[in-house]
């Protein structure tokens, strides 16, 4: 802008003297014509030039005001200046002169750029003073189970380190990867959280409390970590296994897709073989020996994710999922919860509203239906009256009840493709509407007694026992390997803000899900449209 420019005094308001000088008597004489249509910039001038002619009539001596550039504010001053900038333009600010530059050597100012674009918040200079040694946040964040004698040969030298180093090297290096992501684990899928966790980032994979405790919080594990060693070299570090962090490798392939590679595998493995490992694996994964599950099919499918994930040696490639953007109208607020899935244990899925729809979609899956598939869907102008408790412990009737509404359903549908064929046929088609909020529960009722039926299964037997509302629904169902998948009946039940359940008709179980509560970090989607095109990209994966 114009103000911005005699400012800095770099020239006038159509350009530097510099460029006008380069500038053909035409090109000069077009510019000046030009009409000035900011009207911000025409009132400060208008402003300027009445203090001036007020100034002049008390004068004797008339002169211009004077003129005010950053280069004569002092380096204090410039400094609060240049550390409310991003981080991406200081780099073109060094270049206007030797000055900005040698301002821009202050750590201040990069300390700043840290803690505001990206939440670190630990002083390089003063971690010791905290009470808490760096050698100590090192081994209580990254790998408690290694005593901290063993890393005081590998502590980054924090003491010599800059801020500006940080940032360029680490946290903008390495931006693209914050958020959220899915691994590629074949069917069962995972969610993984990249976050910048004091100087270091972070993979944590996300895993569902021990079955079939679905109220209980989130468990975590590192899977990877970046962090400089060096001033100018930033390091990457498999953390799987149980012998302490070790060489890895990360590799950005795409816009919202990168890979991890272990480059000392032989780190993963354990003294006592396959049979410790997997022992360990188990009590990680599930919270109990096998000799504990006494369900033969569910040791099968214990033992078949160990194999086949296994397998993978932490060399795996994620892509970016987003948190459903949320509306006010919204039955609940959407976002991740656990659930319950039978033999398979618990598994992750995101619950997201779709106008008259609700959809419930798999972060991680199982062998019969993978990760990334749409498990249940709620229509949510379809709404059920449940019976007193009474009847509705009879499953007759509650089969009834939903069968009636699968009916009404169908014929909807059939009613609209015709109406469709009738328009395609005789003419341009008529838009339908259908009655604002019809069929449509109000946000706040006044809870009623809730029962599951005799006859239907449930993991986890401390489920509330008054519910908000119920919809019907559909729940997809298959056969191992995802073989002739096919939508059944069920209801969905709101229960409260943080839980619902979903009973299915034809397996006579009972889902039971549960909030994460936990909050993440770039983890939104930048459009409605971007977040339709994730989901439909995670489906496409595992169809």
């Amino acid at each position: 802008m114009a103000v911005c420019a005699r400012l800095c005094g770099v020239g006038p308001s159509r350009g530097c003297r510099r460029r006008q000088q380069r500038r053909d008597p035409a090109e000069t004489a077009a510019a000046d014509s030009e009409p000035d249509t900011d009207l911000e910039e025409e009132r400060i001038e208008a402003g300027a030039a009445e203090l001036c002619s007020e100034w002049s009539g008390r004068s004797s001596s008339p002169s211009p005001p004077p003129r005010c550039s950053l280069l004569e504010l002092p380096p204090e001053l410039l400094v609060e200046i240049f550390a409310s900038l991003p981080g991406t333009d200081l780099p073109s600010l060094a270049q206007v002169c030797t000055k900005f530059c040698r301002i821009l050597h202050n750590d201040t100012i990069w300390r700043r750029r840290c803690r505001e674009e990206y939440g670190v918040c630990e002083n390089l200079r003063k971690l010791e003073i905290t009470g808490v040694s760096c050698r100590d946040v090192y081994a209580k964040r990254i790998n408690p189970r290694v005593k901290s004698g063993r890393f005081m040969k590998i502590l980054p030298d924090y003491e010599h380190m800059e801020y500006r180093d940080v940032y360029t090297c680490l946290l903008h290096r390495y931006r693209h990867i914050l958020g959220l992501w899915q691994p590629d684990i074949g069917p069962y899928g995972g969610l993984l959280n990249v976050v910048v966790d004091g100087l270091f980032i972070i993979g944590w994979m996300y895993l569902p409390p021990h079955d079939p405790h679905v109220d209980d919080p989130m468990r975590f594990k590192p899977l990877f970590r970046i962090h400089l060693m060096e001033r100018k070299s930033a390091t990457v570090e498999c953390m799987y296994g149980h012998r302490g962090p070790h060489n890895g490798h990360i590799q950005i392939v795409k816009k919202d897709e990168f890979s991890t590679k272990c480059n000392q595998t032989e780190h993963h493995r354990m003294s006592g073989g396959r049979q410790e490992e997997f022992r360990t694996w188990l009590r990680e994964e599930w919270g109990r020996t096998l000799e504990d599950i006494f369900h033969e099919h569910m040791q099968e499918l214990i033992l078949m994710k160990f194999i086949y994930t296994s397998q993978y040696d932490n060399c795996l490639t994620y892509r970016r999922i987003y948190l459903p953007p949320s509306h006010p109208d919204d039955l609940i607020r959407p976002g991740l919860f656990k659930g319950t899935y039978g033999s398979h244990g618990l598994e992750i899925v995101m619950l997201s509203f779709h106008g008259k729809h609700a959809r419930v979609t798999k972060i991680t899956g199982d062998p019969n239906i993978p990760a990334g598939q749409q498990t249940v869907e709620i229509d949510l102008m379809h709404r059920i009256q449940l019976p007193n408790v009474e009847s509705l412990c009879n499953f007759n009737e509650l089969s009834r009840i939903v069968l009636e509404a699968q009916e009404q359903v169908r014929q909807e549908q059939q009613r609209q493709e015709d109406r469709t064929e009738d328009g395609e046929s005789s003419g341009p088609p008529t838009e339908v509407r259908e009655p604002e909020n019809e069929g449509a529960a109000p946000l706040k009722e006044e809870p009623v007694q809730f029962v599951l039926p005799v006859g239907v299964s449930s993991r986890n037997e401390n489920y509330p026992r008054t519910c908000r509302m119920c919809f019907y629904g559909t729940g997809l169902i298959a056969g191992h390997g995802f073989t002739s998948p096919e939508r059944t009946p069920g209801v969905f039940i709101l229960f409260d803000e943080d839980r619902f359940g979903f009973i299915w008709l034809e397996l006579k179980s009972f889902s039971l899900y549960s909030r994460v509560q936990a909050t993440f970090r770039n983890a939104d989607a930048p459009s409605p449209q971007a977040f339709e095109e994730m989901l439909k990209n995670i489906q496409s994966l595992t169809s």
